[in-house]
């Protein structure tokens, strides 16, 4: 099994995979929170998504409420806030734990991967980001690596 084939639900609670939800697009999954500090990064990943979604990309959206309760909301208000503040069009999942006991499958799997500095592990806070490629390599940047940070835009460049 590969990333795109770990069973998740949308933010709507539908059961789905990344794979069934968005075929091979090359994908960047996010843990996202609507009250913390970096939440202006939603801006950066809309952009993204307009930028090389018609080639091929997908922003994916993790709402967490692990860090300081910064996503206390019901998936009506989570959805109400990113298309209401920031016009956030891309795919939400349900609101998971990215750390501890109760890690979701597919964070079991992100979190093996290292950052450049070759860091695995925990998610340290909201907005980590993992870029996935069409063949399941994935790269990891941290949450005050902004969207369009020059390593992130190359990362996505070179997976499409």
């Amino acid at each position: 099994m590969t990333i795109r084939d770990i069973p998740v639900r949308t933010l709507s609670d539908e059961p789905t995979t990344l794979a069934d939800l968005l075929g091979d697009k090359a994908l960047l999954v996010v843990n996202v929170a609507s009250r913390c500090g970096l939440t202006p990064q939603y801006t950066g990943l809309v952009e993204l998504q307009k930028a090389y979604g018609p080639r091929g990309f997908s922003v994916v959206g993790v709402p967490c409420n692990q860090f300081m309760g910064q996503e206390p909301g019901t998936a009506a208000e989570i959805q109400e806030f990113c298309s209401t503040t920031y016009g956030v069009d891309f795919p939400l999942l349900e609101k998971v734990e990215v750390n501890g006991e109760g890690r979701h499958p597919l964070y079991e799997e992100l979190t093996q991967t290292p950052d450049a500095e070759g860091a695995a592990g925990d998610i340290q806070w909201n907005f980590e980001k993992f870029l996935v490629d069409r063949d399941g390599k994935v790269v990891r940047f941290r949450p005050r690596t902004e969207p369009q940070d020059p390593a992130v835009v190359a990362a996505i460049e070179a997976a499409l």
